[in-house]
């Protein structure tokens, strides 16, 4: 199982959270037994720690940027806390978000609501006050329950979350219901995904750079990644830009038949 990491910069509360985020006994199972439903029961790809650790990298990545370009996390605009308590909220709301596969991917939104609070009281013990705590764990809820296709969030920071999980979307994640033959467009237009780069943007606060191997990698872009941002409730603050890279585009299936 890969480590948990994030980079950390000067944030002291972060460093202590990830550090209990990677020893925390009762999340590492729910991380695994997410991926028995998920991999295993349901032929998708990997919604424990190899995802969790790629949208918690990615989310912190666009907090970060946009913080710069003068964006304020709800965290410090409705309730005075620091910008250093929102890497602290999406690192955590990142962990968690998925582990209610592990209950069924049916309402695993809600799942992850009910089985994240008690380990947020875990990884915050002793770093907050009791209502500084409260705050923070209705925030990084409120960011689990708001990654689900049909809700709009109504904070940066579960905007982000949001995104973030949509990005993951690199041709790796898509290789194991490619590889035991669901060749469908989900599949084939994931494994022509082959980077994508979160950075600094000029039209926009915000740039999405994705290449493509193939451009049937569109449809990743238009028909998923476009729904989620739309819905984000960070549209514009975003810029997405898709590309073919190289002159020729590679062949992803020989052929299907049905």
């Amino acid at each position: 199982m890969p480590e948990f990491s994030v980079p950390l910069g000067k944030n002291e509360k972060l460093k202590i959270v990830v550090d209990r985020i990677r020893n925390n006994v009762e999340l590492n199972a729910l991380w695994k037994a997410s991926n028995i439903i998920a991999i295993d029961r349901l032929g998708f790809n990997d919604h424990g720690p190899v995802h969790v650790k790629i949208v918690a990298n990615l989310a912190l990545k666009m907090l970060r940027i946009l913080i710069k370009r003068g964006m304020v996390p709800n965290i410090v605009k409705d309730y005075g806390m620091s910008n250093e308590d929102a890497e602290v909220l999406v690192v955590i709301a990142a962990a968690l978000h998925d582990i209610g596969h592990a209950i069924h991917r049916v309402e695993h939104e809600d799942n992850s609501v009910f089985l994240a609070a008690p380990i947020i009281d875990k990884l915050l013990r002793d770093l907050y006050n009791e209502e500084e705590r409260t705050i923070m764990k209705a925030e990084i809820l409120h960011a689990i329950f708001s990654h689900r296709a049909n809700v709009m969030p109504l904070t940066l920071e579960a905007g982000i979350i949001k995104i973030a999980d949509a990005l993951d979307m690199e041709e790796g994640r898509a290789r194991i219901p490619f590889e035991i033959g669901k060749v469908n467009i989900h599949s084939v237009s994931a494994m022509a995904i082959k980077k994508v780069e979160v950075m600094e943007g000029e039209a926009k606060p915000l740039k999405i750079k994705i290449s493509m191997r193939n451009s049937a990698g569109i449809f990743q872009v238009d028909q998923l990644l476009k729904d989620k941002i739309e819905t984000s409730g960070i549209k514009d603050l975003v810029e997405v830009e898709a590309k073919v890279i190289g002159e020729m585009e590679e062949k992803i299936v020989d052929q299907v038949t049905f």
